[in-house]
């Protein structure tokens, strides 16, 4: 299982229906736009535009899109359990449906497929495609833009059609 908890075994449409409008209910709310300001904030005031995977903060230092929120808030991340939703949906002061939502954003949707070189070996050949990891700077640059297609603009910036 990841850390997000996220599971592919979709039977109950019905359920992935409510999971769906818990996030975004999450989301669009008071303190999910906080958050999401704050975590747009943090990120582009990081010295080295880079985000890790699987852990709040890596052996590295690198920090996933939540840690650099826990970091710029000073939270003990070692502290907490990364696979704990609730902990850190409290931690955070987030819903956890939200922290799983940031956290399977950031550690599993970051891969992109990459044609093969094909070459002919056996008549029954075919191309196929491979599974490639992405950098830490492409998967800022993803969350970044992942975070800013979330924010809801203010009405005062609607009207002054000021860019986010």
């Amino acid at each position: 299982m990841s850390r997000s908890g996220y599971v592919d075994d979709c039977d109950d449409n019905w359920a992935e229906i409510r999971w769906r409008g818990a996030i975004a209910s999450a989301m669009s709310g008071r303190r999910g736009q906080a958050f999401l300001r704050e975590t747009l904030a943090a990120m582009d005031a990081m010295p080295v535009k880079e985000l890790g995977a699987d852990s709040l903060v890596t052996q590295d230092g690198a920090f996933c899109t939540l840690g650099v929120v826990g970091a710029k808030r000073g939270i003990d991340m070692a502290a907490l359990d990364p696979d704990d939703a609730d902990e850190v949906g409290k931690a955070f002061w987030i819903a956890p449906a939200m922290a799983r939502e940031i956290v399977y954003q950031n550690d599993e949707n970051g891969w992109r497929y990459e044609e093969r070189p094909w070459v002919m070996r056996t008549p029954w050949d075919y191309p196929t495609s491979y599974r490639v990891e992405e950098t830490p700077a492409e998967r800022w640059t993803r969350m970044r833009a992942w975070v800013v297609s979330h924010i809801a603009a203010a009405p005062e910036v609607v009207a002054k059609g000021v860019e986010l």
